[in-house]
């Protein structure tokens, strides 16, 4: 049959049995019956269900408050506990006989791999290396109490650390102990956005923020990170800054004081950490090569100036053993001038966490809550701030080891957590030794891999715009700096967003021979339009900024179609424009009262609007306008089909006698005869018949 379901009448039944199916299927006592015959056969049209402006303008809509309060409110203990506490969750049903084992080793990995980072990141942030270290231990417990993830490892990361460098180091000196205040304070400021935004489930903002957009930040970012390390290389100093340009230059200036010692045990040092982590990666039997990289980097480095003292090698000193005091953050009289930074390392930091969090729980097979991991990184950040933290957020390198190693649930986390308290409280004597240039090896390795050719290659293949935003970005970070970069990154992103929703795909529609169906004559040539008609899909929400354009569009196409060829009579012009509306989710009052001015136009040149499957709440915004009373609810339609057998009805009877105005649609009424066939699906096009 040409059109699923209605198929099941057959001609052949008997006259009762075909007209209770009728009744059954289409009787609507809302609805006018539709009338009508094309060349002596009846037309069959699917009554439409007009809204009751006044019955659902009596039932109270629901506000995003009242959703919450309702969620909330039925909420069991049980519910309450797995809410504030997301921890009860795997506790519940931990298998300690499968999952222990297999957590605490994994967790051992991380945590050891961490430990080394931890120091280089602190410096690649301009702090002591024990301040890494205090942000790899409260703030690691906190997320596995509170966070929702049961396989990220959480700690510092090089993206937050050159941030936090790169702003600070504008403000005050780096040897300053303001410096490090301020740095505890921005971890505070971080964790309290970061709850903000969990607690209103604002985590959707972040979607606006394409793929591409955190590619190309990521790679320049990575380039800038990897040259701010070079000083430790090269034996002397080079300015701070966040631009490729300065950095250079810097470099540069300063080749006379290249010191070759140094320069040789840290690419030693990279080498062999790149090495490892290739094996890591392409060979299951040596996994863990890649979480031993950074330690085996320390021990060879430490092992080296042990046995041959070179003076002119920098070591990162003594460090403090111990735990980290609690104590409130400070300078909250800066926090003014660190607003909008903590804004910026809020976003960085949940799109490199939540990003990871849900594709490793897509592979471990359990739901992840966006707006509960938020909470979840703001109280590990708050209460870290507490202890001399600095913002911190989930790894991809180490969450990454943490689900090869097998990681189950959370206990993989504490045990990291312990592994630093031992680190603490036991090694840190044994870190006096460390070469700088072998932190800044760990730094430049872990980096590396954020540097992503690949995706540009992929996004000039797959979609030139996609590209276009990763370069802008790219090269905005690179040479104007990271603040500016995301910011022009994003701002470019919504440009793109905000030109597509104001210049929607516009399709016009043809019927596909031998069925019921209408589709883009672009997609599908084959498809045919009929004399008189414009059948037009909008694919989009109609508002504001698009209706002119919509309006625009379709004076364009009664313009084309009035001039091509289609079958039916030739009536030589347009006399119904026919708007296909599923696709269309809202409507706003303004693209409402386009319309009625679009139809009071279209009414004086003789051609009327008909609108096709509009969904309920387009077509109760409609109705409230006044625009379905303005139309005529006879010409509003379930199906796109049954809209053109009414015009093409009426547009036959216009070959014979063209009107100086559209005629009303015929009189409903639903018949049990079937319109189309397919053993006669191209007899009756032939003869005009729908």
């Amino acid at each position: 049959m040409a059109d699923g379901f209605e198929g099941s009448g057959s001609p052949m039944e008997s006259p009762s049995r075909r007209g209770r199916w009728m009744r059954d299927s289409y009787a609507s006592a809302s609805n006018a019956d539709i009338a009508g015959s094309i060349s002596g056969r009846q037309v069959k049209v699917i009554p439409l269900q007009h809204p009751d402006i006044s019955s659902l303008s009596a039932v109270p809509t629901m506000t995003v408050v009242d959703k919450w309060m309702a969620k909330y409110k039925n909420l069991s203990l049980r519910g309450w506990v797995e809410l504030l506490l997301p921890c009860s969750r795997w506790i519940r049903s931990y298998d300690w006989k499968e999952y222990l084992q297999v957590d605490v080793m994994a967790g051992i990995t991380v945590g050891v791999m961490l430990v080394p980072q931890a120091m280089s990141y602190a410096k690649l942030a301009g702090l002591h290396p024990i301040y890494g270290l205090y942000s790899g231990f409260v703030p690691i417990f906190m997320y596995a109490i509170f966070g929702s993830s049961r396989q990220l490892a959480i700690g510092p990361v090089a993206l937050v650390s050159l941030l936090v460098s790169n702003v600070l180091g504008n403000i005050v000196d780096s040897s300053d102990p303001l410096y490090t205040e301020m740095a505890i304070l921005l971890s505070f400021m971080v964790g309290v956005l970061e709850c903000i935004m969990g607690f209103l489930r604002l985590g959707w903002l972040l979607r606006f923020i394409s793929h591409s957009v955190i590619s190309g930040f990521t790679t320049s970012s990575a380039i800038v990170i990897a040259l701010s390390q070079a000083k430790y290389f090269l034996g002397y100093s080079i300015v701070r800054s966040s631009k490729i340009v300065p950095l250079i230059k810097s470099i540069i200036a300063g080749a006379d004081k290249f010191m070759w010692q140094p320069f040789l045990m840290g690419s030693c040092m990279l080498a062999i950490l790149l090495l490892m982590k290739h094996l890591g990666k392409t060979r299951k039997s040596m996994r863990f090569l890649r979480a031993a990289g950074p330690l085996t980097a320390v021990v060879l480095g430490t092992a080296f100036v042990k046995i041959f003292r070179p003076s002119s090698i920098s070591l990162v000193g003594n460090i403090p053993q111990g735990l980290p005091k609690f104590s409130v953050p400070k300078e909250f009289a800066h926090a003014k001038s660190l607003i909008s930074t903590a804004m910026l390392i809020t976003g960085v930091a949940i799109l490199e966490s939540v990003g990871i969090a849900k594709a490793l729980a897509v592979k471990n097979g359990y739901e992840l809550d966006s707006n509960q991991e938020l909470f979840g990184l703001g109280v590990a950040n708050i209460c870290g701030s507490f202890f001399s933290a600095y913002p911190t957020t989930g790894s991809f390198s180490r969450s990454a080891v943490n689900h090869e190693s097998g990681a189950k649930t959370g206990l993989s986390g504490l045990t990291m957590g312990v592994v630093m308290v031992c680190a603490l409280l036991f090694l840190t004597q044994l870190f006096t030794d460390i070469p700088q240039c072998a932190l800044a090896a760990i730094v430049i390795s872990a980096v590396m891999g954020l540097v992503d050719y690949d995706e540009a290659i992929f996004l000039w293949r797959v979609d030139k715009r996609d590209f276009i935003l990763w370069t802008i970005t790219s090269i905005t970070t690179l040479f104007l700096g990271i603040e500016i970069g995301v910011l022009v990154g994003v701002g470019s992103s919504l440009a793109f967003v905000i030109h597509e929703s104001a210049n929607p795909h516009i399709a016009v529609l043809g019927r596909l021979p031998g069925t019921t169906l209408y589709r883009n004559i672009e997609q599908y040539p084959e498809a045919y339009i009929y004399n008189g008609i414009a059948i037009v899909r909008v694919d989009a929400p109609i508002y504001f900024a698009n209706n002119s354009y919509i309006k625009e569009r379709l004076q364009e196409y009664e313009l084309d179609l009035s001039s091509s060829s289609g079958r039916g009579p030739e009536v030589g012009r347009i006399y119904f424009v026919v708007l296909e509306m599923a696709p269309v989710t809202y409507i706003d009052s303004s693209a409402a009262q386009a319309l009625k001015d679009l139809h009071i136009e279209y009414k004086s040149r003789g051609i009327q609007i008909a609108i096709a499957n509009p969904n309920r709440s387009v077509l109760l915004t409609l109705s409230r306008s006044g625009l379905f009373d303005l139309i005529g609810k006879d010409w509003f339609f379930v199906r796109t089909h049954d809209a053109v057998q009414v015009c093409l009805q009426l547009v036959q009877s216009y070959s014979v006698a063209p009107p100086a105005k559209p005629r009303p649609p015929p009189r409903r009424r639903i018949t049990g005869q079937d319109d189309l066939l397919h053993s006669a699906a191209e007899p009756l096009i032939s003869s005009h018949v729908v």
